[in-house]
């Protein structure tokens, strides 16, 4: 899982029976000891210098004042963040503690700009340099991290080592944890909490006075979560290391490894692996997208895997930005004896709407997998629409560049205009009851 946890929790909520069916659930989110590096002063700054970020446990680039401990995947939904972590289903998690300790470094991101031998390391460089150009602040190289394609790059590993407690690419360590889904004081429900708010019996029999029963921040300008000018209050989102009955035991990845060839430039061994699966000759892309678009046909394209002994099923749960992307190719390129992706969900949360599970289709189509099924799940969170104060990620300053297209958005409504130059899926939009 990549992105909000809407999708899982929902499905787990409905179908409690089905629950036997999954063994493991693989997330990139949160952060529990982590600090934030970005942000930070330099040592010799002057002492006008204001740090922003700096330490904080969170990553909400435009939401740290009001809280500095949340990760964006999480704050999407903490609710039903909270329903999968406690689901008693086993759990790995990559939060921000380890994805922190690997950033897209400008060394990676040369190496990979000379290294791209199939048309999907061509795309995703094309994406991620289109991510570098339009960074905030000219702080790409030490702020934009791989943080959903190191999940699945550690997924892989545990995958391929089943038997093994040790991860290729990641220090691991169990710790005890849970998800913070509402602001204390409990018991005090005011109308930000639509499971207590107006309601005689709360929702889904929540407890009066538990841990879901305080103030739920709406918005990343909600005045509950201020204090004048000090740190934020509100930790919606927060997974928070506890003990008691409300903590889960989790398996958390702490930090990337490094790489065992200590003269390479490439210093975290994900780095190396990540550049070579994308450019494996197996299982690569049909199409030259910068070429072939012209060209369209309606064919679908659907591997022949008869003969071979198919690895663990996996349902991926992304949202739309280009790290995502990042980690489907990977996904798409892991051989099949490892790991079997058949579906695909999309959330509409993130930098795009809900309109771009297109491209994920087109992507499939390009990739030769239209065999691989594709939904669309909840746009808004369990217990949070932000339909009430405006659109879900907002106005972007681009938009102009590319005036047509999901929402006239150049973010990932188009893939940055990339989108264009797909070669179109003969498969359209798709809608999924969960």
């Amino acid at each position: 899982m990549t992105g909000v946890h809407t999708n899982m929790a929902i499905f787990l909520m409905t179908n409690p029976d089905l629950k036997k069916n999954i063994n493991h659930i693989y997330i990139m989110g949160g952060g529990v000891r982590s600090k934030n590096p970005t942000g930070c002063c330099p040592k010799n700054a002057s002492s006008t210098c204001q740090p922003q970020q700096c330490g904080d446990h969170g990553n909400m680039f435009t939401a740290f004042r009001s809280n500095p401990y949340a990760e964006f995947n999480l704050f999407g939904d903490p609710f039903a963040a909270y329903q999968v972590f406690h689901s008693g289903i086993p759990i790995t998690l990559v939060p921000l503690d380890a994805t922190n300790t690997i950033p897209i470094t400008r060394e990676f991101f040369e190496a990979f700009e000379k290294n791209q031998r199939t048309y999907e390391a061509q795309y995703v460089f094309k994406s991620l340099k289109i991510d570098r150009d339009t960074w905030f602040d000219d702080q790409f190289y030490t702020s934009y991290f791989m943080w959903d394609s190191f999940m699945v790059g550690v997924a892989a590993s545990a995958m391929r080592n089943i038997r093994d407690e040790e991860n290729e690419f990641a220090e691991m360590e169990y710790m005890n944890i849970t998800v913070i889904t509402s602001n204390e004081p409990y018991g005090i429900p005011d109308s930000s909490n639509a499971f207590f708010s107006d309601r005689k019996i709360p929702k889904f029999n929540l407890k009066k006075n538990g841990v879901h029963s305080g103030h739920v921040q709406i918005g990343i300008q909600d005045p509950f979560c201020f204090r004048g000018n000090a740190t934020g209050i509100c930790k919606d989102g927060y997974t928070d290391e506890v003990t008691g009955p409300d903590s889960v035991r989790v398996r958390v990845a702490t930090r990337a490894k490094p790489n065992v060839y200590e003269s390479s430039t490439l210093d975290r061994e994900y780095y190396a692996n990540f550049l070579d699966v994308l450019n494996r000759p197996q299982h690569k892309g049909r199409f030259n997208f910068t070429t072939e678009f012209p060209y369209y046909k309606e064919v679908l394209y659907k591997p022949d895997f008869k003969g071979k002994k198919l690895g663990k099923i996996v349902v991926f749960d992304m949202d739309m930005s280009a790290g995502d992307f990042m980690a489907l190719f990977y996904l798409l390129k892991v051989p099949v004896e490892e790991m079997n992706l058949k579906a695909i969900l999309v959330t509409g949360s993130g930098w795009a709407n809900v309109a771009t599970i297109d491209v994920v289709y087109d992507l499939l189509h390009m990739m030769g997998r239209d065999d691989i099924a594709v939904g669309l799940g909840d746009s808004f969170g369990v217990n949070q629409s932000y339909s009430k104060v405006g659109p879900i990620v907002g106005d972007c300053k681009y938009s102009k560049a590319i005036p047509h297209g999901s929402g006239g958005r150049l973010d990932s409504d188009t893939l940055y205009g990339l989108a264009r130059d797909l070669p179109r899926s003969p498969r359209g939009y798709t809608f999924i009851l969960l």
